[in-house]
């Protein structure tokens, strides 16, 4: 049974033809002490068939250490969002997912889908000012509960 109605299918299959390139969302698993691996595999699989420009791919944080390491994922589930460049590179997004994207995380991840994917930013001018303004690596974090 879907999880996402067909109406907002409808809805995120309009969002996603924006997308300009590929994303792929990397789905940091294990097969033991991840009890909600199995809805978040859920949750992805609906995403695919919406856009010819999404995919999954499954990674066993225990049997797949290095690729783990690369990204900086040390708990599971976590869904990481990655492009590719010309050549066809995977290019990290640095964004990350932590545990189950249900509810209003479920936004999120679509928003961040769509980021990565290229759409514009939708940002006013004063926002983008001020972020040009950065001149050092910021780490942001956003912690949520679902209630």
């Amino acid at each position: 049974m879907a999880l996402i109605s067909p109406s907002d299918q409808q809805r995120l299959r309009e969002a996603f033809a924006e997308l300009t390139r590929p994303v792929k969302l990397l789905f940091f698993t294990q097969t033991f002490g991840c009890d909600t691996g199995a809805d978040t595999r859920q949750i992805l699989d609906e995403l695919p068939p919406l856009s010819d420009r999404i995919s999954v791919e499954e990674i066993n944080l225990v049997l797949d250490k290095e690729k783990a390491a690369r990204y900086g994922v040390e708990r599971v589930p976590a869904i990481v969002p990655v492009t590719t460049d010309a050549s066809g590179a995977e290019q990290d997004t640095h964004i990350r997912f932590l545990g189950i994207p249900s509810g209003y995380e479920f936004m999120s991840l679509v928003q961040a889908v769509l980021l990565a994917g290229g759409r514009p930013l939708q940002l006013s001018e004063a926002s983008r000012k001020r972020l040009a303004a950065v001149d050092r690596p910021v780490t942001i974090q956003v912690f949520s509960t679902p209630t």
